[in-house]
């Protein structure tokens, strides 16, 4: 799984059913592609990993800055949200209308997102199109016009979403998770920003922020299509050359999520409380990731499977679903899980999951169970990069997570050399010391009765 709170334009939906059937047609298994990534490197010294695939007339990239959220200032959080939000909204010499025009006459699907750790974007595009699509993403990069209007546009529906978050359980759960795990480090900051925040940030700000973290030497890139290798060194060039070559970013301390067990409670006067539970990980660099990422599926990892599934859903009809992931990040890990269920269970609920997570920390999986896992895992990677923009995505993560570039040979084996000693090691790791638990909803003594209407936010 990659980084989860990423943020991305959501008015690209149309675009993206517009062009995504024909992206997807572009199909590469996992061996054709071990076989075909070349390490590309631009006459101009832009890296990139590279699968060179003529199937079909496409062509998928993925590329990102080192920096992301985390460079966004103490008191300003949301930059970087809000710079991903805009760059596409007019740059060079096209304002915001002749950009998107652009970008639809061609199909161009184009995109920013911000994560804790990078600043991300996507460029998807039929082949005979590539030049205008580098040439647009070039003149967004480069020279972001940041128009007044534009700015309190795209503003004003940042806040009108942070406003839903305020009645919304699932993201109050995640915020006061995010607090409780990291306190005041940039990871304890949501990436989008908050009410208080937004409103604040500048033109000057975001300007920043581009020249401080938009620079060639945090660039990494990876592209999946029909393009070759001469091509594509050019376009990288002609995209990417202008950039800083050296950011100037804000050291990020190391930090180790608050250890467990901890409960923090939200009131929200609606029917339905949501939990959210985690603690300390396992980070991407650990000897002991792997065992931790087989083990994990079995806890909560693995959807309908998974021993959390049964417990809460099945075995007591507690949850519709609940499920818990590995989160790894630049300075940190955690494992973070989720549920939702009626106010007047809530307890019962969470009795549940600190039963079977106390469970597998002391008696660690069963070989079945292992083995199994292990089966999955291996076979699911077929379906992970079975397009072009899957394979892009794979590529780019695997570069952040400082992985060699034949690691999609080599998963499969690191995955069956987990043995079950390493497993139930890395179960009592994980799960040893308990949970960190945030409840939102209605307090236990209000659970029943009928909810109240929920006021409307100012």
């Amino acid at each position: 799984m990659t980084y989860p709170f990423a943020f991305s334009r959501a008015r690209r939906i149309a675009l993206s059913v517009a062009t995504g059937a024909v992206l997807t047609l572009a199909t590469i298994s996992p061996s054709q592609a071990a076989a075909k990534i070349q390490h590309l490197i631009s006459p101009g010294g832009i890296e990139a990993w590279f699968v060179q695939d003529a199937t079909v007339p496409l062509i998928a990239m993925e590329y990102s800055f080192a920096g992301g959220s985390a460079q966004d200032p103490k008191d300003k959080s949301g930059v970087a949200n809000l710079v991903g939000d805009l760059l596409d909204e007019g740059s060079g010499d096209l304002d915001s209308k002749t950009f998107h025009e652009r970008l639809d006459r061609r199909a161009i699907e184009l995109s920013f997102s911000a994560t804790r750790d990078s600043f991300r974007g996507s460029l998807r595009m039929l082949r005979d199109n590539k030049d205008e699509a580098f040439d647009l993403l070039r003149m967004a990069l480069t020279s972001p016009h940041f128009e007044a209007a534009d700015v309190e546009r795209i503003r004003s529906q940042v806040i009108s979403g942070l406003r839903r978050e305020t009645t919304n359980p699932s993201s109050l759960a995640s915020r006061k998770f995010l607090e409780v795990a990291f306190g005041d480090h940039p990871y304890g900051r949501q990436t989008n920003g908050n009410l208080d925040s937004v409103p604040t940030i500048t033109v000057a700000d975001m300007k920043d922020y581009v020249g401080r973290v938009l620079a060639k030497d945090g660039l990494k890139v990876a592209v999946v299509g029909d393009v070759d290798p001469a091509t594509l060194g050019k376009l990288l060039d002609q995209t990417f050359g202008a950039l800083p070559a050296k950011a100037n970013l804000v050291p990020v301390p190391d930090i180790e999520a608050a250890k467990p067990p901890q409960r923090a409670f939200v009131a929200l006067d609606v029917p339905q409380t949501v939990i959210t539970f985690g603690g300390p990980g396992v980070k991407r660099s650990d000897p002991n990731f792997m065992a931790a990422y087989v083990v994990n599926h079995i806890l909560g990892g693995g959807g309908l499977s998974s021993r959390l599934y049964r417990e809460v859903r099945e075995k007591r009809g507690l949850a519709y679903s609940v499920f818990e992931s590995l989160l790894w990040m630049e300075h940190s890990a955690v494992f973070i899980g989720n549920t939702g269920t009626r106010a007047d269970r809530a307890g019962d609920t969470i009795d549940a999951i600190e039963k079977e997570v106390r469970r597998i920390a002391d008696e660690g999986p069963t070989q079945k169970e292992l083995n199994e896992a292990k089966s999955y895992l291996k076979g699911s990677q077929m379906l992970a990069l079975d397009t072009s923009s899957k394979l892009a995505q794979a590529l780019l993560q695997y570069q952040q997570d400082k992985l060699p570039i034949d690691y999609i040979e080599k998963r499969n084996a690191i995955v069956d050399a987990v043995t079950f000693d390493d497993a139930k090691t890395a179960a009592k790791r994980l799960w040893g010391q308990g949970l960190l638990t945030v409840v939102v909803g209605r307090a236990p003594q209000a659970a029943a009765q009928p909810a109240a209407a929920v006021p409307k936010s100012n």
